[in-house]
């Protein structure tokens, strides 16, 4: 889901650009906004989007209520390490889909991502393989990370296809189909399994190659025309994978480090002296994320949309206007779930498993508050002439987390408030850059 999200967040972006006519009267911009039929697309994609959460929250719930704690805090890893390599495994080609509507070009990146993924998961069995010959991992496992791996990558490639295309339906339904596969196998297994990690891995795997089938399915007659045999050439690949060499080499660093960054508390876990306090970290960030992820989905397609109407100073005097109202918004979501989990775990946890997590929700509930604000200006920074400076944030926070969970040594509430002001931090970087350079004239990318 969490690479979902992503190339959901990227296409909303390029579907909601559009021409517009310049008008300096505010309620009439919100007006034109509200009524255009990219906005209401982009909208019934959130909603299909808050849709699936709710219906895969409930499966979530259940299986923290059912498994162990060390076993949901072993999934939680085993779902950030699939989602990381996910990220890696096109070597972000897939973002030159969004560059401009010519599909002759569109084709040629297609093309370039897939060979990019084969090439990446052949790499990536290797890997398995000889970890698992090791004795450091079981075999099965090793099998449902590949399988969740691959599907993953395959959900990002045929995601970004359609959100090219324009194919808003698809990847709304592809949200739901998933959140309704993948929770109710979970259910299913840890039944004859019971509570296991074996239980989560397989389901985790089969809902993420559900989603992908479906989404093959309705992309069929364009994925036709898009591999077609007589369109495949080495020396297209070769020119192609030099024409755009600036997505693994800018791109796909930058979307690691934001990614490395959203699941510090996570990096934290293996050193839990507390298996109780691992699964508070683990259920609490999956909870969090939600919201978060909401919160990007519908702020970003309308704030790109908002900005591409103006520009110079007009544009930067809109981008801070559009900041403040979000950070309003995201400060009051998060600040609100923290009261509630704190009420909840005060008046209904107390004494079970679970008890205390509603002090750990109130720390993190920060850590994620930023990060909910850092993916919209993130997608901001594209307007600016500085587009680096978003690189080097994600990397300096990245590397100031790790050294301060190698100096605390142990997972511990400290740590976490801790990762929460260093979130905080690389939150005002991305508002320096957002406040200061969006009315400059944006970066060309090189073609």
């Amino acid at each position: 889901m969490a690479a979902q999200l992503a190339l959901a967040r990227a296409s909303l972006a390029k579907g909601l650009i559009g021409p517009t006519a310049r008008t300096t009267d505010p309620k009439a911009e919100l007006t034109s906004l509200t009524q255009s039929a990219s906005f209401r697309n982009g909208a019934m994609l959130a909603l299909r989007f808050v849709q699936a959460r709710l219906l895969s929250v409930w499966g979530l719930l259940l299986a923290a209520a059912l498994c162990p704690p060390k076993v949901f805090a072993d999934f939680a890893i085993f779902a950030a390490l699939a989602n990381v390599g996910s990220i890696a495994a096109l070597l972000r080609f897939e973002a030159v889909f969004f560059q401009n509507s010519d599909r002759l070009r569109l084709g040629r990146a297609f093309r370039l991502a897939v060979v990019a993924g084969a090439i990446f998961l052949g790499a990536a069995t290797i890997a398995v393989l000889f970890t698992a010959s090791q004795g450091w991992i079981l075999r099965g496992f090793g099998a449902l990370f590949l399988i969740s791996l691959a599907s993953r990558a395959v959900i990002r490639l045929l995601l970004a296809e359609a959100t090219a295309e324009g194919d808003f339906a698809t990847i709304g339904n592809s949200n739901v189909v998933q959140a309704l596969v993948q929770p109710g196998m979970m259910i299913l297994l840890i039944w004859p399994l019971g509570p296991t990690a074996l239980a989560l891995f397989t389901a985790d795997a089969f809902g993420h190659v559900v989603a992908a089938c479906y989404l093959a399915w309705r992309r069929r007659g364009s994925l036709v025309r898009l591999m077609h045999p007589s369109l495949w050439s080495i020396v297209e690949l070769a020119s192609a994978a030099w024409q755009w060499r600036s997505s693994p080499t800018f791109l796909l660093p930058s979307a690691v480090l934001a990614f490395g960054f959203s699941a510090a508390p996570l990096l934290a876990l293996p050193l839990a002296s507390s298996p109780v306090l691992a699964a508070h970290v683990a259920l609490a960030t999956r909870l969090l994320d939600m919201p978060a992820q909401m919160f990007g989905t519908v702020t970003v397609p309308l704030v790109m949309n908002d900005l591409r109407k103006h520009e110079g100073r007009d544009r930067q005097r809109r981008a801070r206007l559009l900041t403040l109202g979000m950070v309003a918004i995201a400060a009051a979501l998060f600040i609100t779930i923290a009261l509630v989990a704190l009420g909840a775990d005060e008046l209904f946890l107390s004494g079970t498993k679970w008890g205390g997590i509603g002090e750990v929700m109130a720390i993190m509930a920060l850590f994620y508050c930023c990060s909910a604000m850092a993916g919209p200006l993130q997608e901001m920074g594209a307007f600016s002439s500085r587009p680096h400076s978003q690189m080097t944030a994600n990397a300096v926070a990245l590397a100031a987390a790790a050294i301060v969970i190698w100096g605390f040594g142990s997972l511990s509430p400290t740590l976490l408030a801790v990762i929460s002001l260093i979130s905080l931090a690389r939150l005002l970087l991305h508002l320096r850059l957002t406040w200061t350079a969006i009315g400059e004239r944006r970066m060309a990318v090189a073609s």
